[in-house]
């Protein structure tokens, strides 16, 4: 695994980040990092979130709102993938180890937050 940069890398990356949804990534950083474990870095050109390995990176280009792209790490794994109790249908399957959830705005993770703090805990339990 690549060692993680510490957490203020990660704020110097949001001071400078300009973003029409800043506030809705801040409030989702902040609820990652709240799930015991979880620690953050810079991969992939954006905002990463690891245990054991990196599981969630922050998709910065996506056209409406705010995206987090949830993996199974940095390399590929082989088997059959992931299946995550997932009963709000948060996740949006890219793949058989990959997924993604998508906030409209700040108010979208207000209303998502218990739910995606129940569900980063259930797919970490998979890294």
């Amino acid at each position: 695994m690549s060692k993680k940069k510490s957490a203020g890398t990660v704020e110097g990356f949001l001071t400078s980040l300009e973003h029409p949804h800043k506030p809705a990534i801040r409030e989702i950083r902040e609820i990652l990092l709240s799930v015991p474990g979880v620690t953050e870095g810079i991969k992939w050109n954006a905002p990463s979130f690891c245990t054991t390995e990196w599981f969630a990176t922050f998709h910065l280009r996506a056209k409406a709102g705010v995206q987090v792209i949830l993996h199974l790490g940095a390399k590929v794994r082989a088997g059959n993938g992931v299946t995550v109790d997932d009963p709000d249908e948060l996740l949006t399957w890219l793949g058989k180890d990959r997924a993604s959830v998508v906030f409209a705005d700040s108010a979208d993770v207000a209303t998502k937050r218990e739910t995606f703090a129940t569900l980063i805990r259930r797919w970490i339990e998979h890294v």
